[in-house]
């Protein structure tokens, strides 16, 4: 079995590794982007993760719609047959996917998210305090549709209103996605205060530590690592009522929903929790149990190693060899 590396691009790099393994004779191959499946149809078993519709699927820019029949023809080919199995995240995508005929539901499977360790990421002590300028914080590349202008619009808004709040931005630009925001762009509305670019952040725990609401205002998203991180870390979440964020939040028990697309709702949720701490610590509060009992790594892993295992009866593989054995 050979595990390789998540990438935005097939880099020259990355398709030599490819090309090289693929002359090899592998039993299992797992695959966690739609090109790379694409790739490895000949391999004997494969297992597919796909971590959300992506830009093809979700924007609708000309070059999108028109690659978009293209590649899922190329995923039909791929996906349909019994010796790959395909994991999902949501269940919008498990049902875009049979609606759009891209794969058999024999073939899907549903794993909620590459899951979080709870240990890890755990609350901090107290957040929002009734006092005190109060940190906001969007953690995501840096895409228009991670709804970063409306969360700009959002702070632009409150700042006018007079709230106590920092607006910040944890993560960079992805230049190989149509989608990129120019670093001009994020340059320009730091200068004008209404956010702080933070970068890339290497220590999430250290910063969800120092953060008081965490918020994605995504147009679609697989399972959001950040909303289930700052969950872990009992923090109250905004987000939006798309596939992917409402699989994490539940609308007033954990967290806020608002409308994709809708500043002035994302303000305004923003708000609520600023003037409410309390309530705003007990959505953390549960938002940390939905965390535990959904999120939790352990849980993905033994869902995922489940998967493979579904994969032995198509392989002549030795009982020594089994996964768990």
């Amino acid at each position: 079995m050979e595990l390789v590396d998540r990438h935005r691009r097939v880099e020259p790099a990355l398709l030599k590794r490819y090309l090289t393994a693929y002359g090899q004779h592998f039993d299992y191959w797992k695959t966690v982007s739609r090109k790379h499946g694409v790739l490895l149809a000949r391999v004997p078993a494969r297992v597919n993760a796909v971590a959300g519709l992506g830009y093809v699927f979700t924007n609708p820019a000309p070059r999108a719609r028109l690659l978009r029949p293209l590649l899922c023809e190329l995923m039909r080919r791929v996906l349909n047959n019994p010796h790959s199995l395909l994991i999902l995240q949501n269940n919008d995508d498990v049902l875009a996917f049979q609606q759009a005929q891209i794969a058999d539901s024999r073939y899907v499977r549903l794993i909620k998210g590459s899951g979080v360790d709870t240990q890890r990421f755990q609350p901090a002590g107290a957040t929002i305090q009734p006092k005190g300028e109060k940190r906001v914080l969007l953690a995501s590349r840096l895409l228009w549709d991670k709804g970063i202008a409306e969360y700009v619009e959002a702070a632009r808004q409150l700042r006018i209103a007079g709230l106590s709040l920092r607006f910040q931005l944890a993560g960079v630009p992805d230049p190989g996605n149509p989608a990129s925001i120019p670093q001009a762009q994020l340059n320009a509305w730091e200068a004008e205060g209404v956010v702080e670019l933070l970068g890339q952040v290497e220590d999430m725990g250290a910063r969800y530590a120092q953060t008081d609401m965490v918020v994605l205002p995504s147009y679609r998203e697989g399972l959001p690592k950040s909303l289930i991180e700052a969950a872990a870390c009992g923090l109250p979440l905004v987000t939006t009522d798309v596939p992917g964020c409402r699989e994490v939040v539940t609308n007033g028990i954990d967290g806020l929903i608002v409308p994709a697309r809708d500043a002035r709702a994302l303000a305004n949720a923003i708000c609520q929790l600023h003037e409410h701490p309390e309530w705003a610590r007990q959505l953390g509060r549960e938002a940390r149990k939905r965390a535990v009992t959904e999120f939790d790594e352990r849980i993905v892993i033994e869902k995922t190693v489940a998967v493979y295992k579904e994969l032995l009866p198509e392989l002549n593989i030795g009982a020594a060899d089994r996964l768990g054995d």
